[in-house]
Protein backbone atom coordinates (compact mmCIF):
# COMPACT_ATOMS: atom_id res chain seq x y z
CA UNK A 1 0.00 0.00 0.00
CA UNK A 2 1.11 3.25 -0.85
CA UNK A 3 2.18 6.15 1.85
CA UNK A 4 0.31 9.15 1.93
CA UNK A 5 2.96 11.58 2.65
CA UNK A 6 2.76 15.69 3.24
CA UNK A 7 5.49 18.07 3.02
CA UNK A 8 5.78 21.45 4.54
CA UNK A 9 7.14 23.86 2.46
CA UNK A 10 7.35 22.10 -0.81
CA UNK A 11 7.08 25.30 -3.07
CA UNK A 12 10.00 25.01 -4.22
CA UNK A 13 13.91 23.20 -2.93
CA UNK A 14 14.15 20.33 -1.42
CA UNK A 15 10.48 20.26 -0.53
CA UNK A 16 9.22 20.58 -3.79
CA UNK A 17 12.25 17.58 -5.29
CA UNK A 18 11.06 15.61 -2.54
CA UNK A 19 7.09 15.99 -3.20
CA UNK A 20 7.87 14.96 -6.79
CA UNK A 21 10.56 11.78 -5.73
CA UNK A 22 7.89 10.34 -3.29
CA UNK A 23 4.70 10.43 -6.25
CA UNK A 24 7.51 8.64 -8.61
CA UNK A 25 8.08 6.09 -6.08
CA UNK A 26 4.13 5.62 -6.30
CA UNK A 27 3.22 7.83 -2.75
CA UNK A 28 0.40 10.24 -2.58
CA UNK A 29 2.18 13.37 -2.03
CA UNK A 30 0.50 16.62 -0.57
CA UNK A 31 3.15 19.31 -1.54
CA UNK A 32 2.03 22.11 1.34
CA UNK A 33 2.94 25.66 0.46
CA UNK A 34 1.34 28.77 1.07
CA UNK A 35 -0.74 31.55 -1.29
CA UNK A 36 -1.69 28.81 -3.61
CA UNK A 37 -3.36 30.99 -5.67
CA UNK A 38 -1.20 34.16 -5.14
CA UNK A 39 2.77 33.94 -5.40
CA UNK A 40 2.66 30.21 -5.56
CA UNK A 41 0.20 29.59 -8.06
CA UNK A 42 2.90 28.72 -10.65
CA UNK A 43 4.24 26.33 -8.16
CA UNK A 44 0.51 24.65 -8.11
CA UNK A 45 0.48 24.82 -11.94
CA UNK A 46 3.74 23.07 -11.85
CA UNK A 47 3.14 20.18 -9.61
CA UNK A 48 -0.39 19.48 -11.17
CA UNK A 49 1.76 19.25 -14.77
CA UNK A 50 3.95 16.86 -13.27
CA UNK A 51 1.47 14.69 -12.16
CA UNK A 52 -0.08 14.66 -15.55
CA UNK A 53 2.86 13.95 -16.93
CA UNK A 54 4.26 11.31 -14.74
CA UNK A 55 1.14 9.63 -14.03
CA UNK A 56 1.24 10.14 -10.64
CA UNK A 57 -0.70 11.50 -7.07
CA UNK A 58 1.01 14.90 -6.25
CA UNK A 59 -1.24 17.36 -5.08
CA UNK A 60 -0.47 21.12 -3.85
CA UNK A 61 -2.27 22.05 -0.88
CA UNK A 62 -2.73 25.08 0.73
CA UNK A 63 -0.52 25.30 4.31
CA UNK A 64 0.99 27.78 5.91
CA UNK A 65 3.17 26.71 8.54
CA UNK A 66 2.75 29.68 10.50
CA UNK A 67 -1.07 29.79 10.67
CA UNK A 68 -2.61 26.62 13.09
CA UNK A 69 -5.79 27.59 11.43
CA UNK A 70 -4.38 26.58 7.98
CA UNK A 71 -2.70 23.63 9.09
CA UNK A 72 -6.06 22.23 10.57
CA UNK A 73 -7.65 22.72 7.40
CA UNK A 74 -4.82 21.02 5.36
CA UNK A 75 -4.56 18.01 7.80
CA UNK A 76 -8.37 17.80 7.94
CA UNK A 77 -8.67 17.69 4.05
CA UNK A 78 -6.05 14.89 3.62
CA UNK A 79 -7.74 12.78 6.09
CA UNK A 80 -10.92 13.42 5.09
CA UNK A 81 -9.56 12.35 1.89
CA UNK A 82 -7.67 9.35 3.04
CA UNK A 83 -8.35 8.63 6.64
CA UNK A 84 -4.81 8.90 7.39
CA UNK A 85 -0.83 10.74 6.75
CA UNK A 86 1.36 8.11 7.14
CA UNK A 87 4.33 10.29 7.02
CA UNK A 88 5.17 13.69 7.66
CA UNK A 89 8.12 15.60 6.10
CA UNK A 90 9.29 18.39 7.83
CA UNK A 91 11.06 20.84 5.61
CA UNK A 92 9.61 24.49 5.70
CA UNK A 93 12.20 26.54 6.42
CA UNK A 94 13.70 30.31 6.10
CA UNK A 95 17.42 31.36 5.68
CA UNK A 96 18.72 34.69 6.80
CA UNK A 97 22.33 36.28 6.02
CA UNK A 98 24.07 39.25 7.73
CA UNK A 99 25.86 39.96 10.66
CA UNK A 100 23.95 38.76 13.68
CA UNK A 101 23.92 41.87 15.32
CA UNK A 102 22.08 43.43 13.11
CA UNK A 103 19.45 41.59 13.40
CA UNK A 104 16.46 42.83 15.44
CA UNK A 105 15.45 39.88 18.17
CA UNK A 106 12.04 40.20 16.43
CA UNK A 107 13.38 38.93 13.36
CA UNK A 108 15.17 36.33 15.14
CA UNK A 109 11.88 35.71 16.41
CA UNK A 110 10.36 35.58 13.35
CA UNK A 111 13.26 33.43 12.02
CA UNK A 112 12.17 30.89 14.83
CA UNK A 113 8.85 31.08 14.21
CA UNK A 114 9.39 29.26 10.79
CA UNK A 115 11.98 27.18 11.45
CA UNK A 116 11.27 25.34 14.75
CA UNK A 117 7.64 26.55 16.42
CA UNK A 118 6.19 25.62 12.53
CA UNK A 119 7.01 22.09 13.01
CA UNK A 120 5.28 21.97 16.49
CA UNK A 121 2.16 23.54 15.25
CA UNK A 122 2.28 20.47 12.23
CA UNK A 123 3.12 17.61 14.90
CA UNK A 124 0.01 18.78 16.92
CA UNK A 125 -2.26 18.14 14.43
CA UNK A 126 -0.74 15.21 12.62
CA UNK A 127 0.72 12.63 15.69
CA UNK A 128 -2.79 12.24 17.23
CA UNK A 129 -3.71 10.43 14.53
CA UNK A 130 -0.49 8.38 14.08
CA UNK A 131 -0.30 7.79 17.81
CA UNK A 132 -4.03 6.89 17.47
CA UNK A 133 -2.80 3.90 14.70
CA UNK A 134 0.49 3.08 16.39
CA UNK A 135 2.53 3.72 13.44
CA UNK A 136 3.56 6.58 11.42
CA UNK A 137 7.21 8.25 10.24
CA UNK A 138 8.14 12.04 10.31
CA UNK A 139 11.74 13.45 8.79
CA UNK A 140 13.05 16.06 9.89
CA UNK A 141 15.17 17.88 7.36
CA UNK A 142 18.02 19.56 9.50
CA UNK A 143 21.07 21.23 8.56
CA UNK A 144 24.81 20.37 8.67
CA UNK A 145 25.56 23.57 10.22
CA UNK A 146 23.90 21.97 13.81
CA UNK A 147 26.63 20.39 14.60
CA UNK A 148 29.71 20.92 11.79
CA UNK A 149 31.65 24.34 10.53
CA UNK A 150 29.67 27.05 10.51
CA UNK A 151 30.68 30.03 8.69
CA UNK A 152 29.91 33.33 10.24
CA UNK A 153 27.17 36.10 8.74
CA UNK A 154 24.41 32.90 8.76
CA UNK A 155 23.84 32.81 13.18
CA UNK A 156 20.03 33.35 13.27
CA UNK A 157 19.29 30.73 10.57
CA UNK A 158 21.62 28.49 12.33
CA UNK A 159 20.25 28.74 15.50
CA UNK A 160 16.85 28.01 14.65
CA UNK A 161 18.08 24.84 12.53
CA UNK A 162 19.63 23.99 16.02
CA UNK A 163 16.64 24.59 17.97
CA UNK A 164 14.73 22.39 15.40
CA UNK A 165 17.17 19.75 15.43
CA UNK A 166 16.86 19.48 19.44
CA UNK A 167 13.18 19.71 19.27
CA UNK A 168 13.52 16.32 17.01
CA UNK A 169 16.00 14.31 19.03
CA UNK A 170 13.37 14.63 22.02
CA UNK A 171 10.77 13.79 20.05
CA UNK A 172 12.37 10.70 18.38
CA UNK A 173 12.30 9.50 22.39
CA UNK A 174 9.06 10.18 22.88
CA UNK A 175 7.34 9.02 19.87
CA UNK A 176 9.18 5.32 19.96
CA UNK A 177 6.39 3.67 22.28
CA UNK A 178 3.38 4.86 19.87
CA UNK A 179 5.01 3.14 17.22
CA UNK A 180 5.89 6.35 15.31
CA UNK A 181 9.42 6.53 13.34
CA UNK A 182 11.70 9.78 13.71
CA UNK A 183 14.44 10.40 10.64
CA UNK A 184 16.47 13.39 10.91
CA UNK A 185 17.90 14.06 7.22
CA UNK A 186 21.24 16.15 7.76
CA UNK A 187 21.64 18.12 4.30
CA UNK A 188 25.14 20.07 3.95
CA UNK A 189 25.40 23.07 1.89
CA UNK A 190 23.90 23.03 -1.80
CA UNK A 191 24.58 26.44 -3.43
CA UNK A 192 22.38 25.21 -6.45
CA UNK A 193 19.07 23.93 -6.88
CA UNK A 194 17.18 25.49 -3.55
CA UNK A 195 16.23 29.11 -3.23
CA UNK A 196 17.90 29.60 0.57
CA UNK A 197 20.65 31.83 -0.82
CA UNK A 198 18.30 33.79 -3.13
CA UNK A 199 15.65 34.18 -0.95
CA UNK A 200 17.44 34.84 2.19
CA UNK A 201 16.12 37.79 4.12
CA UNK A 202 18.91 40.66 5.59
CA UNK A 203 18.99 42.33 8.84
CA UNK A 204 16.86 45.43 9.95
CA UNK A 205 19.41 47.68 11.14
CA UNK A 206 21.00 49.12 7.90
CA UNK A 207 23.91 51.01 10.75
CA UNK A 208 25.20 48.37 12.09
CA UNK A 209 25.71 45.90 9.25
CA UNK A 210 27.17 48.60 7.47
CA UNK A 211 29.85 49.02 10.23
CA UNK A 212 30.30 45.83 9.87
CA UNK A 213 31.20 46.00 6.36
CA UNK A 214 34.13 48.17 7.05
CA UNK A 215 36.09 44.86 8.96
CA UNK A 216 34.03 42.33 6.76
CA UNK A 217 33.34 43.50 3.03
CA UNK A 218 32.35 40.82 0.57
CA UNK A 219 32.10 37.73 3.37
CA UNK A 220 28.58 36.43 2.10
CA UNK A 221 30.33 36.40 -1.51
CA UNK A 222 33.55 34.58 0.20
CA UNK A 223 31.47 32.31 1.78
CA UNK A 224 29.64 31.24 -1.03
CA UNK A 225 32.11 31.02 -3.28
CA UNK A 226 34.18 28.79 -1.16
CA UNK A 227 30.98 26.34 -0.32
CA UNK A 228 30.77 25.76 -4.54
CA UNK A 229 33.92 25.07 -4.62
CA UNK A 230 33.69 22.05 -1.49
CA UNK A 231 30.81 21.28 -3.17
CA UNK A 232 32.26 17.75 -5.35
CA UNK A 233 31.21 17.62 -9.85
CA UNK A 234 27.34 16.52 -9.37
CA UNK A 235 26.67 17.61 -5.81
CA UNK A 236 22.45 18.20 -6.60
CA UNK A 237 20.22 18.96 -3.96
CA UNK A 238 18.13 15.86 -5.47
CA UNK A 239 20.70 14.08 -3.64
CA UNK A 240 18.65 15.12 -0.60
CA UNK A 241 15.52 14.30 -1.95
CA UNK A 242 16.49 10.87 -3.21
CA UNK A 243 17.68 10.03 -0.06
CA UNK A 244 14.50 10.94 1.49
CA UNK A 245 12.21 9.10 -0.58
CA UNK A 246 14.69 5.89 -0.62
CA UNK A 247 13.84 6.03 4.18
CA UNK A 248 9.95 6.33 3.62
CA UNK A 249 10.15 3.03 1.33
CA UNK A 250 12.07 1.21 3.86
CA UNK A 251 10.48 -1.33 6.14
CA UNK A 252 8.90 -0.34 9.53
CA UNK A 253 11.81 -0.54 12.17
CA UNK A 254 14.50 0.22 9.72
CA UNK A 255 14.53 3.40 8.77
CA UNK A 256 18.02 5.10 10.03
CA UNK A 257 17.77 7.70 13.27
CA UNK A 258 19.96 10.39 11.45
CA UNK A 259 21.56 10.51 7.76
CA UNK A 260 23.60 13.09 6.28
CA UNK A 261 24.14 13.99 2.73
CA UNK A 262 26.47 16.76 2.65
CA UNK A 263 28.98 17.71 -0.05
CA UNK A 264 31.26 19.71 1.74
CA UNK A 265 31.66 17.14 4.53
CA UNK A 266 31.86 20.05 7.20
CA UNK A 267 32.41 17.69 9.53
CA UNK A 268 28.82 17.56 11.30
CA UNK A 269 28.48 13.80 10.99
CA UNK A 270 31.29 12.84 12.94
CA UNK A 271 30.13 15.19 15.47
CA UNK A 272 26.52 13.92 15.20
CA UNK A 273 27.98 10.39 15.08
CA UNK A 274 29.60 11.58 19.03
CA UNK A 275 26.44 13.00 19.78
CA UNK A 276 23.95 10.06 19.20
CA UNK A 277 25.98 7.39 20.03
CA UNK A 278 25.89 9.70 23.66
CA UNK A 279 22.27 9.67 23.55
CA UNK A 280 22.03 6.16 23.08
CA UNK A 281 24.26 5.30 25.76
CA UNK A 282 22.76 7.36 28.20
CA UNK A 283 19.33 6.25 27.83
CA UNK A 284 20.61 3.12 28.52
CA UNK A 285 22.08 4.05 31.41
CA UNK A 286 18.90 5.62 32.88
CA UNK A 287 17.17 2.65 31.68
CA UNK A 288 15.18 3.94 28.87
CA UNK A 289 16.70 1.79 26.10
CA UNK A 290 13.68 0.80 24.87
CA UNK A 291 12.87 4.70 23.57
CA UNK A 292 15.39 3.66 20.83
CA UNK A 293 13.45 1.01 19.14
CA UNK A 294 9.87 1.89 17.52
CA UNK A 295 7.48 0.03 19.81
CA UNK A 296 5.14 -1.62 17.03
CA UNK A 297 7.57 -2.38 14.92
CA UNK A 298 10.86 -4.80 14.84
CA UNK A 299 12.97 -4.51 17.91
CA UNK A 300 16.18 -2.89 15.88
CA UNK A 301 18.02 -0.04 17.40
CA UNK A 302 18.42 2.21 15.21
CA UNK A 303 21.37 4.29 14.23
Amino acid sequence: MSNVIVITGASSGFGALTARALADAGDTVYAGMRQTEGRNAPQVDAARAYAAERGVDLRAIELDVNSQTSIDAAVAQVQAEHGRIDVLVHNAGHMVVGPAEAFTPEQLAELYDINVLSTQRVNRAVLPGMRARGQGLVVWVSSSSVKGGTPPYLAPYFAAKAGMDSLAVSYAAELSRWGVETSIVVPGSFTSGTNHFAHAGHPADADVEAAYETRYAGLMDQVAEKLAALAPEGADASLVSDEIARIVALPVGQRPYRVHIDPANDGSEAVSDLADRTRRDFLGRVGLDDLLTVGAGPARERR
